[in-house]
């Protein structure tokens, strides 16, 4: 079984402390709780990991903060990365508010 960090139950990702393999169980543990999901794509050491299925437009949150916005839905298990998320902040073409 492969292992992931997440730091708050507002979290929908966690980060990889190994290499994970698409296909692998991976766990990890909040408020003393065990939580397991099986891996959708290959996440490499120290990339994201969705730990909820998160909507298209939905907030991505790490240690209970907005670190960006799905790009298109992100399933549990899914990498977390560039290729589906944008930033959301310092962008001139989105009204404060309305991201």
């Amino acid at each position: 079984m492969k292992a992931i960090i997440v730091m708050s139950a507002v979290d929908n990702v966690g980060n990889a402390i190994e290499d994970i393999t698409k296909g692998d169980t991976v766990s990890y543990t909040l408020d003393g709780k065990p939580h397991t999901f099986t891996a959708v794509d290959d996440i490499p050491f120290g990339f994201k990991a969705a730990v909820k299925d998160i909507a298209s437009g939905g907030d991505i949150l790490k240690y209970k903060e907005v670190i960006g916005k799905a790009a298109k839905a992100i399933r549990a298990g899914e990498c977390v990365h560039i290729h589906n998320v944008e930033g959301k902040r310092g962008r001139g073409d989105i009204s404060e508010g309305k991201a």
